[in-house]
């Protein structure tokens, strides 16, 4: 952007960050500036020299103990589930699914999936996140929070079953892109057919033909399980990457595939494609026994890798700074190789490219121009002692927390700062879901 100047030579901005600890994925080190953000965008980064040419209407002072990262992007959950936390504990994912889950879901209305995604969304903003990919029901519900909240997300209506109904749920999934798709800026959508295990290759193929007509994404649960992959091979008697091509999957604007552990290794060039990302869930993953999704090899090979909590009935926080870490700890631990998954690789994932799979640019990035979507933390605590501009994304996957996020900024204004939240009503979210749970295991 190009800063306007007053009658003084000086440039005029809505607000500027003092002495930031600026990081993202794509620096090699932290720097320490001030960075000025007007109209919602980043106007500019100035270095100390050049402080005295900035003034801006607010100052937010760092005093290079608050570190400035781009708001974190959790790109695959269904965050209504915050309603659902702790059922069927440690089952078998198909039996969690079957038994637990599901029958709760049929009694979920409208006004269920409003509060816990109120719920939910409390918890990701004050953890830093301002950004995240949604699949589940009524979600029209899901984008008025989004919209009220003023936090971004890419939604889909969660498609699955067969013909006739599917065609019904396809039109609404539709309806809902044409309703919502690019709202305020703030909102993405794409079709949700659910898993190739509940929606036929021929449905699949359906739904990826109505997605190019509308030049919209496709965002859909692959290759989470071994049984999943044995379904594919065995019972549909397809290769799970052919089908990802003979269904025009592959081809759509961009694709999500959330999970994707069972991609075979010596395969992962066939799906290193821009219009595709693989949302790693590592929590979820290790949680329901899934297994361990082989994304070093898949960075290695050019494949987009993003983040993502999964719901929070499978893991159960919605944290990525827990994603993060386990993320890269867990491709260190499986290949016994501690230089795999750099901790600014993980940076990266958990915000810049989990932004462009849900079809937002310019955001994820600390950059001139960039939209202003923060998370600042806290570094005077005990667990960043001896954090320096070299190794503070270490610092940051290793050591920190979503309890050191002391603000969270989305289109340069607050949706979380020190411990409130100007678009919700906190206390009324807190009772609202908790009359909701009881109401949806009551016998």
């Amino acid at each position: 952007m190009t800063p306007n100047l007053n009658e003084q030579g000086l440039a005029e901005a809505d607000l500027v960050f003092r002495d930031a600890v600026v990081l993202d994925g794509a620096r090699d080190r932290a720097e320490i500036c001030d960075v000025a953000v007007t109209q919602g965008r980043i106007l500019r980064l100035f270095s100390r020299e050049e402080r005295s040419k900035i003034r801006a209407k607010d100052e937010y002072f760092c005093r290079e103990r608050k570190a400035l990262l781009p708001g974190f992007a959790n790109s695959h959950t269904h965050v209504a589930m915050t309603l659902l936390r702790g059922l069927g504990e440690e089952s078998p994912l198909k039996d969690w699914l079957e038994k637990h889950i599901w029958p709760v879901e049929g009694r979920l209305k409208p006004r269920h999936i409003r509060i816990g995604t109120q719920l939910g969304v409390a918890e990701m903003i004050s953890g830093g996140i301002t950004c995240f990919g949604d699949m589940y029901f009524h979600m029209d519900e899901v984008a008025r929070v989004a919209t009220e909240v003023g936090i971004r997300c890419g939604l889909c209506q969660g498609l699955i079953g067969n013909a006739p109904l599917f065609s019904l749920k396809l039109k609404e999934g539709i309806r809902l892109y044409d309703h919502w798709h690019g709202k305020n800026d703030l909102i993405t959508v794409q079709l949700g057919p659910h898993a190739p295990y509940t929606v036929s290759p021929k449905l699949l193929t359906q739904v990826a033909g109505a997605a190019r007509g509308l030049n919209a994404g496709i965002h859909i649960h692959w290759l989470e399980t071994e049984w999943e992959r044995s379904y594919i091979e065995q019972e549909l008697k397809k290769d799970p990457i052919d089908l990802l091509y003979e269904t025009g999957l592959a081809d759509v604007t961009s694709l999500i595939l959330a999970h994707g552990v069972w991609f075979p290794e010596n395969r992962l060039k066939e799906i290193a494609k821009d219009n595709i990302a693989v949302v790693h869930n590592p929590s979820s993953n290790m949680k329901l026994g899934s297994g361990f999704a082989p994304v070093s090899q898949m960075l290695k090979e050019g494949v987009h890798v993003a983040l993502g909590s999964d719901g929070a009935a499978s893991n159960n926080r919605l944290d990525m700074w827990l994603e993060m870490r386990t993320a890269s700890l867990m491709q260190k631990g499986y290949y016994k190789d501690p230089t795999l998954m750099k901790s600014k690789d993980a940076l990266k994932m958990a915000s810049y490219t989990g932004y462009k799979a849900l079809g937002f640019s310019n955001v994820g990035m600390i950059e001139e121009g960039w939209k202003a979507d923060f998370a600042v933390i806290n570094l005077d605590n005990a667990r960043y002692i001896g954090w320096n501009k070299d190794n503070l994304a270490s610092f940051i996957v290793f050591s920190g927390s979503s309890r050191d996020v002391c603000g969270t900024m989305v289109n340069g204004k607050w949706v979380y700062k020190d411990g409130e939240f100007p678009s919700l009503d906190y206390e009324k979210v807190m009772y609202d879901a908790k009359e909701a749970r009881k109401e949806l295991l009551a016998i």
